[in-house]
């Protein structure tokens, strides 16, 4: 082990829901799971009526369950207490920590959207999030990008706090290796792994931050 990897801190794969999980999606992210360890999968739907969110959520979660991957639900905390999510992930207009904690209790894991701020960060920290999430750090189809953020960004966070962070935002296995390096806790990945073999990309964001930590 080189003395770099030795201070990285582990780097672990958070996948991100597409806007559409009906159809085949449920043995998509049986692949997707099964290919390699994933920490997280958060359900991420646009639109939709939370009872029908919640009817496609149970699969979804099930299958999580069953593989030890935290289900975390994003936007909605009512919607994280409906259906016994492991968490919520919060953007800054979602909500609260504090609320998020009072409602979800200490067991759950709430994450918050800090784009490119580390005032915002350290906020959240304050308020009691489990995590924080910076980004995009590429440009991606996802979702429209109002803040770019930077590599050295996730350094300086590592430097100075405990607290787990997430890199966000058009990140694949060719681009990953200088969010790993700078101190990534997590990848959160959507595009990169559901628009095509989901196995596959898994399996290469996986050889990709194995590389990235021996460099």
């Amino acid at each position: 082990m080189s003395d770099n990897e030795a201070t990285l801190p582990d780097c672990q794969l958070y996948l991100i829901s597409p806007l559409d999980v009906t159809g085949s999606f449920p043995e998509r992210l049986t692949r997707a799971l099964e290919a390699a360890p994933v920490a997280a999968f958060q359900l991420r739907l646009k639109d939709i009526d939370q009872h029908e969110i919640a009817r496609l959520a149970e699969p979804l979660q099930r299958i999580c369950a069953d593989r030890d991957v935290a289900f975390i639900v994003n936007d909605s905390i009512s919607l994280a207490k409906r259906i016994g999510a492991d968490g919520v992930h919060l953007g800054q207009g979602d909500g609260d920590p504090v609320e998020a904690r009072k409602i979800l209790g200490r067991g759950a894991q709430i994450g918050v959207t800090c784009h490119d701020s580390r005032h915002l960060a350290m906020e959240a920290g304050e308020a009691g999030a489990d995590y924080v999430a910076f980004g995009a750090f590429f440009p991606t189809v996802t979702k429209a990008v109002e803040h770019q953020a930077a590599p050295d960004l996730l350094s300086w966070w590592q430097s100075l706090f405990e607290l787990p962070c997430v890199a966000i935002g058009g990140i694949t296995a060719e681009n990953c290796a200088p969010l790993v390096r700078a101190g990534a806790d997590f990848l959160a990945v959507s595009g990169a792994v559901w628009r095509d073999d989901e196995a596959a990309a898994v399996t290469g964001l996986h050889e990709a931050i194995a590389n990235a930590r021996l460099a």
